[in-house]
């Protein structure tokens, strides 16, 4: 869809996102000292999120943004605007036995409130209120499938469990757990749609700005940037994987990790049907590495993850790895052997965060610097309500229980088992084994 987009054995590789061009124009750079009331560093869904709802506070709040807002994962993403919480829900039971249904209730109420923005803000983003499905692909993941269906039932989720071909999903797959809440989206137009709204919004938005150093200090926040500089009260950190990249976020806060998609060419109505797809809902697996497929609205399929990648050193712009796509292909042809014709055409990816507790995190680094992260892979939805959450707090409202549910009182965290390389190659490995020894068994 840009100039920079590259081609190897038919499937073009872009660094940006197969979902929406970039802007023609950006927002201009930061130049010379201002002050404000509050700073938002990260133009993505939690930060445009987040400078929205100060904005129409009455707070005076600027945004920094290192490229465009909506950059980064908030434009490349699957678009699955979801309820669900990352990780194995008996997992979650289990390390979160006294808040797993205060986080079930804050992922319900995220899908609601994006939804009010979308109509709010009049955000054309091909929204299709489907639902989504967790499916099982063997008889273990389909055992599993019914256990956490339970789980999460019983903490308060509108979720039930459903069989395959007779709820409408693809042969392939056995049955899973249907989140009735949200549907599908095209996450470009959103990202797009709240960048349009922001910038209407009052809030002073400063695109082309990356921040090089946030200093507290006894007469407020300084944020620095290359050609500028800013004195704020309060600042927030709400740049995602790139949270990593600034001294002051907690260490380990989360663990950046490059996951990457790959869209079929345009398939014919029938032949979608002819799967047993019917319901076109978003499908997500209960592998250990989520692999995941979707019908957008151009009838193509796109399905990603499967194989994240862990980050070496600085995170930069990039494409998708070859062998990567490859694999994912390999697995998109497992699961719809009768479309084993159907080329892929177009491949793009970006780095998301994860938590080590696979919940949404917020809190403050210190004295008047506040961080927020809510991606984990289903960060579309929780993500800019949890901005919204916090803007509130800093305008001087009591904290929501949403809010008091996941706050960290103090900023520290374990190692995420999201950030070993060797890690991640086991999960795939073991997925992979999985596939192999439980369609055997099926």
């Amino acid at each position: 869809m840009n100039a920079a987009i590259t081609e190897t054995a038919g499937i073009a590789y872009t660094p940006f996102s197969g979902w929406i061009d970039p802007p023609a124009e950006y927002a201009p750079a930061l130049e010379g000292e201002i002050e404000t009331d509050v700073v938002v560093v990260g133009g993505g869904y939690l930060g445009m999120g987040t400078a929205l709802r100060l904005a129409e506070r009455g707070i005076d709040v600027a945004l920094l943004e290192s490229q465009f807002c909506g950059w980064g994962a908030a434009s490349r993403n699957a678009g699955y605007l979801t309820n669900t919480l990352a990780g194995d829900a008996q997992m979650l039971a289990a390390l979160h036995p006294r808040s797993l249904s205060r986080a079930v209730r804050f992922a319900d109420s995220s899908v609601v409130y994006s939804e009010v923005l979308i109509e709010r803000y009049g955000i054309e983003c091909d929204y299709e209120r489907t639902g989504n499905v967790i499916a099982a692909v063997t008889e273990g993941q389909l055992k599993r499938s019914r256990r956490n269906a339970r789980i999460l039932t019983r903490a308060g989720a509108d979720a039930e469990f459903v069989h395959g071909r007779e709820f409408g999903l693809p042969d392939a797959f056995l049955g899973g757990i249907f989140e009735r809440a949200g549907g599908l989206i095209n996450p470009g137009k959103y990202a797009r749609g709240l960048r349009d709204a922001v910038l209407k919004s009052g809030a002073k938005v400063f695109e082309n700005s990356p921040v090089g150093e946030i200093r507290p200090g006894p007469a407020g926040v300084v944020v620095t940037t290359p050609n500028g500089r800013i004195r704020a009260e309060r600042v927030v950190i709400a740049n995602n994987a790139h949270s990593r990249d600034l001294a002051i976020t907690p260490p380990r806060m989360s663990a950046p990790l490059w996951v990457s998609l790959v869209e079929t060419e345009p398939i014919d109505p029938e032949r979608l049907m002819a799967t047993g797809w019917t319901s076109r809902v978003g499908i997500s697996t209960h592998h250990l590495v989520l692999s995941s497929f979707r019908i957008t609205p151009r009838n193509t399929i796109l399905f990603g993850v499967r194989r994240p990648e862990a980050a070496r050193g600085a995170l930069g712009a990039r494409e998708v790895d070859p062998d990567v796509a490859a694999d994912l292909v390999r697995g998109f042809r497992q699961m719809f052997p009768t479309l084993r014709d159907i080329a892929p055409r177009h491949a793009w990816g970006g780095w998301i965060a994860m938590t080590p507790s696979w919940l949404p995190v917020v809190g403050e680094a210190t004295d008047n610097v506040y961080y927020a992260l809510a991606c984990n892979g289903h960060g579309l939805a929780q993500a800019p309500y949890l901005g919204a959450l916090l803007a509130d707090r800093l305008a001087g409202d009591t904290p929501h229980e949403d809010l008091d549910t996941l706050w960290r009182p103090r900023p520290w965290f374990t190692p995420s088992p999201a950030s070993s390389a060797l890690g991640l190659e086991a999960a795939w490995a073991l997925d992979r084994l999985s596939d192999r020894f439980g369609r055997r068994e099926g």
